[in-house]
């Protein structure tokens, strides 16, 4: 029987050292799954494991891609699972580690399949979100799919605000003539391994107060400096990122830059709200406070 110990979480509650811990308890490797944590670009915006932390345990899907290459959540449900294959060879209990809830779901339960969409669709539709703003692709879903509309507009509100899943949502209406909602809850994909999830939590105020920090400290590792020469590949989907977009409105002259790092802040905490909304629906999984003893969580594990 093989095991994948999968680790949730909002940012900042310290996943990653939970997760190094493990897998030197079982001496296995580690399976990233933060779709930004991908692109070799983006070190201190995305909070990377560190030299120690990668040189302590073998890592996979950590600055593998370029901010250049298209890469999404098929991707690496692809490569995850093939991957883990390998790993599952040498050692029958793997560890996975992300706050990117959709990926996580993907490597657990495998994805919804969705028709391939035509790339004129798919332009067509970000020039005309270019045009005319997140409310085109909120009437468009409204109008095209108003089940799901309805369903987010109750359950998840926010993903309203976010124009990739909107014109993912959009697209897919448009490109298949049927509603997005008629695609998902289909048969899930067979796994070869039995899923222990880990979560990790903090009250609201602690959670809120290591984020600050933890973006006061990217600014003094120089967030600023790695945001800057990234700006003129603003435009590209990778850089979509919290930590990211704000520092590129400081430089586009909008906004200051202490408002700028305060909206980072403020983002953050929202991403984070988020993250626990999605991860608090994961089944079968087993919540600890951030500051639980390792060796508590470790001895809890049934193999």
């Amino acid at each position: 029987m093989n095991y994948l110990i999968t680790i949730i979480g909002p940012t900042a509650i310290g996943k990653t050292s939970l997760s190094i811990a493990l897998a030197q308890h079982f001496g296995c490797e580690i399976i990233s799954c933060d779709s930004r944590q991908f692109f070799k670009e983006m070190t201190i915006g995305t909070a990377v494991p560190n030299a120690e932390e990668l040189a302590a345990i073998t890592h996979h899907f950590i600055q593998n891609k370029s901010i250049f290459e298209e890469y999404n959540v098929g991707d690496f449900e692809r490569d995850a699972i093939t991957k883990l294959d390998q790993l599952f060879t040498k050692n029958n209990v793997q560890i996975m580690v992300g706050g990117s809830g959709l990926y996580v779901d993907a490597v657990l339960k495998g994805l919804d399949n969705f028709p391939d969409i035509g790339v004129g669709i798919r332009e067509e539709i970000r020039n005309r979100y270019e045009q005319k703003g997140i409310a085109y692709l909120q009437q468009e879903l409204q109008k095209l799919d108003s089940f799901y509309y309805e369903k987010l507009t109750t359950e998840n509100p926010q993903t309203l605000e976010n124009p990739h899943r909107m014109m993912r949502f959009v697209e897919v209406c448009i490109g298949t003539g049927k509603p997005y909602s008629s695609f998902l809850n289909q048969v899930k994909k067979e796994r070869n391994f039995t899923p222990i999830i880990i979560g990790l939590e903090a009250q609201r105020d602690v959670m809120y107060d290591r984020i600050n920090q933890r973006v006061d400290i990217m600014m003094r590792e120089g967030l600023l400096e790695e945001a800057k020469s990234l700006f003129p590949n603003k435009q590209l989907n990778a850089l979509q990122t919290v930590g990211y977009r704000e520092l590129f409105d400081y430089f586009d002259g909008e906004i200051p830059l202490d408002f700028a790092i305060e909206e980072i802040k403020k983002n953050t905490r929202r991403f984070a709200k988020r993250q626990m909304t999605w991860f608090k629906r994961t089944d079968n999984a087993i919540w600890y406070d951030y500051l639980t003893d390792r060796e508590k969580i470790i001895s809890n594990i049934t193999i």
